[in-house]
């Protein structure tokens, strides 16, 4: 008996081997999908809209769309952050502004800002309506200026060097409003984006607001810290969460961010809906995030120009020496001023 032999004709046997061929790709590619790299990324403080577009980032997908797997760890009033960066526990981190940069390099840490998400520092002095303090240095002649610890050491040596303020006036703020509140003719520091709102909320009225950014106080704010090293071994992976960072913050100012408000509330139950969409219309307004060079460059655009007047004040102020830190290792636009999101903002806005 002649036992049958079965014959394949060579297109059949092609298109078997290309189907054979593509269910292989398609494995392989949902597993390449599948392979996001880690990449921790801790925050100066409670989620809010001032971190809006990192969680934007997050709850749409935007850093999954580049390939990372992004923890974002929140600060807090009794969370200290700035340690884990050097340390090594933490891959990114978000800094306050300049000054902790400056202190970094001066004291041999080897971290660098890689991108600046904040043009104007949110840093204000808040009055009373009606009592003739409509500048800063109006506000130099109120006989009471409640400041914070920080703030004493930092850029209320700036305002008494540049506006005229002196520790005369100067009375502790212990981030209680009620002192203020109960004296029209005091003045108090605050965050622009957030405090106006509680003020609002408490008093019924809306404080003058006078952005330190607006009269002179040149820093970037909510920059990013990396390690040098990073840098060096790593550079596509910091690309990718400057540049999926810088997406995000385009898609939250002016695209949907729902899903990145409910993720803030759930993760922070004291950032109510209102808060939030309170805060991103202060952003809006007074330009924290786009505006100056982030019009043309791009969100988290670093003028190094800039970075070297902001010293300079600094060094008027007597906070630093001249000299006494190295200006090149503070900051790199290696991953910035490329024009990344402009288009979004375009389709969004319009221009």
């Amino acid at each position: 008996m002649h036992t049958p032999v079965l014959r394949i004709r060579p297109l059949a046997l092609g298109l078997a081997l290309t189907a054979a061929a593509l269910a292989a790709l398609a494995i392989f590619a949902a597993g390449a999908a599948q392979a996001q790299e880690k990449v921790v990324f801790a925050t100066n403080w409670k989620a809010e809209a001032g971190h809006g577009g990192f969680y934007q980032a997050l709850a749409d997908g935007t850093y999954k769309k580049y390939g990372l797997d992004v923890d974002i760890q929140q600060g807090g009033p009794m969370v200290n952050n700035r340690p884990m960066l050097p340390a090594g526990k933490v891959d990114f981190l978000m800094a306050g502004n300049l000054l902790q940069s400056f202190d970094n390099v001066k004291n041999g840490v080897p971290t660098v800002v890689v991108a600046a998400f904040f043009q104007k520092d949110p840093q204000a002095m808040f009055a009373h309506p009606g009592q003739g303090y409509d500048s800063l240095k109006d506000m130099a002649k109120a006989p009471v200026a409640f400041i914070g610890k920080d703030g004493q050491f930092s850029f209320w040596q700036w305002m008494k060097s540049e506006h005229g303020f002196t520790d005369a006036q100067l009375k502790p703020y212990t981030f209680n409003v009620a002192p203020f509140l109960a004296d029209k003719r005091s003045v108090q520091q605050g965050y622009a984006i957030s405090e106006p709102l509680s003020i609002k909320e408490q008093a019924g009225f809306d404080p003058v607001v006078q952005l330190l950014a607006d009269s002179g106080f040149s820093t970037y704010s909510t920059t990013i810290e990396t390690r040098a090293e990073l840098i060096k071994s790593r550079p596509e992976t910091v690309r990718k969460f400057i540049e999926a960072s810088i997406i995000g913050w385009n898609n939250y100012l002016y695209g949907d961010n729902k899903a990145a408000n409910a993720l803030i509330a759930r993760i922070n139950p004291d950032a109510s809906p209102a808060a939030l969409q309170g805060s991103i219309a202060l952003i809006k307004k007074m330009g924290i995030v786009d505006s100056g060079d982030s019009l043309t460059r791009g969100i988290g655009a670093i003028d190094e120009a800039r970075v070297k007047d902001f010293y300079d004040k600094m060094v008027k102020a007597g906070l630093y020496k001249p000299g006494e830190v190295d200006l090149a290792k503070v900051v790199t636009t290696q991953f910035v001023n490329k024009g990344v999101g402009l288009d979004l903002r375009k389709k969004f806005t319009g221009h």
